[in-house]
């Protein structure tokens, strides 16, 4: 009697290919959620990063802004014409710039000072900017502070910029009025 042996069976190429489909579609599906759940938490950090701005027939320009899941009020505007992220923060005296977006957007050291924060004494380097703006909100020639001891990338709007216009809050809403 004669045993017949059965060559191994190769890989069918079109079994292989699917293969290669299969892992593709997950990729990519993974990608694209990554995408998706990455700007929905930009937005969930920051729901201000496109704003608009209302003029009443007065002249009063007004911006509302949206307080974000954490309980502040974050916006997207410019400091010389850059795009920048504003945390507003009503107890800086200062427009406190991080130096690495000082360098950026070649704000100048003028003079070393000290900042009194929640943490003790810091050192920093006084400023000038030409102008800060949310939405059509615009200010020029205000004070401000380059922090050296920061790495974040969001600049603390202090009451050098609020003080300068109107601010009400109401619930989760911020209301920025400028008067001609």
């Amino acid at each position: 009697m004669q045993q017949h042996q059965q060559e191994p069976e190769k890989p069918h190429p079109q079994k292989h290919i699917a293969g290669w489909m299969w892992f593709g579609f997950w990729f990519l599906l993974l990608g694209l959620l990554a995408v998706f759940f990455s700007n929905w938490l930009e937005r969930e950090r920051n729901p201000n990063q496109q704003v608009t701005t209302q003029i009443q027939q007065n002249g009063v320009r007004e911006v509302i802004l949206q307080r974000n899941r954490y309980g502040h009020y974050n916006v997207t505007g410019e400091i010389n014409g850059y795009r920048v992220e504003f945390l507003l923060d009503t107890g800086a005296t200062n427009i406190s710039v991080p130096e690495h977006i000082a360098e950026r957007i070649g704000l100048k050291r003028l003079y070393e000072t000290q900042f009194y924060t929640a943490n003790g004494i810091a050192k920093g380097y006084g400023t000038k900017i030409d102008r800060v703006g949310i939405g059509d909100i615009t200010l020029n020639d205000l004070n401000a502070s380059i922090n050296p001891n920061v790495s974040d990338d969001i600049i603390l709007l202090g009451m050098a910029f609020l003080k300068r216009i109107e601010f009400t809050q109401r619930g989760d809403t911020l209301v920025l009025r400028q008067y001609p």
